[in-house]
């Protein structure tokens, strides 16, 4: 009889256990009913109040349009300085002890961009100028003088007539050149062209001209070439974070006479932080141009078959205006 009540009393454990796994699961079973229930109530207030924000959104937008006169003017500048100098002087593990190094350079961009109901005006202009100079103290030959490290020139406008917010038949002018050293318009390049440009999001312009002509003018030795052909600009501009601006401009002709010798592009991005209008800028460029470079070859500056990416950095001070 004592070896039956061990056994009685777990099996009442195992029978009180059950039940009680039993009660649990009902309890979460509800316990779950009742939340997806309340989210599926939750989910469809939030759905109505997202449509009335997005409603409310647009309404306002659309004031905001119908009190904002016309013309709409948007202009600005904004640029970088930088600068470096470094002195020497009986530094006796340099092959050169005593030198005197100086660099000097800036960028500026300006633009002046019109808006109309029906039309738009987009002005652009990118200036990069840089001198550097080395003079070895000890070398009565050495120059001097600051000699041109970099020179770039670049002005655009482009007219639009709007068919809605995104699409536009357009016309763009553009002209490109340096501007030191006897260099201006020497080559020049100006592209005149028509098409269609493209607004996909805010800040950022597309434009396509399937008929445009890329007059280039010099007085150099080398006979560079005009040529019809196609020309594709993409303009965007766009605040990253907190203070932190980027820029970013493609330039490209394709010509349909011969695409490999005749085409060109050119890619300038810049970024800059501000406080007050004043931080720290970076701005840098690149270019393919064949003709330059035959130019070149031709002045005796390239060996023979030579195409290299051209490019430029400055970093130092930047300033808004």
């Amino acid at each position: 009889m004592l070896k039956r009540i061990p056994f009685f009393l777990s099996l009442c454990l195992i029978l009180i256990s059950l039940n009680t796994q039993a009660q649990t699961t009902e309890e979460l079973t509800q316990l779950k009913e009742q939340k997806s229930a309340e989210l599926a109530e939750l989910e469809g207030q939030l759905k109505e109040l997202t449509g009335k924000v997005d409603g409310l959104k647009a309404e306002v937008a659309s004031l905001t349009d119908q009190l904002t006169p016309y013309p709409r003017w948007d202009v600005g500048a904004f640029g970088t300085i930088g600068f470096n100098f470094t002195q020497f002087n009986d530094w006796l593990s340099k092959e050169a002890p005593s030198t005197t190094a100086s660099t000097i350079g800036f960028t500026l961009n300006g633009f002046a961009n019109m808006d109309q109901k029906k039309y738009f005006w987009r002005n652009g202009a990118n200036l990069n100028l840089s001198w550097i100079k080395f003079d070895d103290r000890d070398d009565d030959v050495d120059g001097e003088d600051f000699e041109v490290a970099a020179d770039a020139f670049n002005l655009t406008s482009l007219f639009g007539y709007k068919f809605n917010d995104k699409l536009a038949a357009s016309a763009l002018a553009e002209y490109r050149t340096s501007m030191l050293e006897g260099r201006f318009n020497d080559p020049g390049y100006l592209d005149l062209g028509v098409g269609a440009t493209w607004t996909p999001i805010q800040n950022l312009v597309v434009v396509v001209h399937p008929l445009n002509y890329n007059f280039v003018f010099s007085d150099s030795a080398f006979d560079f070439q005009s040529s019809l052909g196609a020309k594709v600009v993409a303009d965007y501009q766009r605040k990253l974070s907190s203070g932190i601006s980027w820029k970013s401009n493609l330039s490209a002709f394709i010509s349909y006479e011969d695409p490999e010798e005749l085409s060109n592009w050119t890619w300038i991005n810049g970024f800059s932080t501000a406080y007050k209008g004043i931080g720290v800028g970076l701005e840098f460029g690149l270019r393919m141009n064949k003709q330059e470079s035959l130019a070149s070859i031709l002045a005796g500056n390239l060996e023979e078959g030579d195409n290299p990416l051209q490019s430029y950095f400055v970093l130092g001070l930047s300033y808004a205006l």
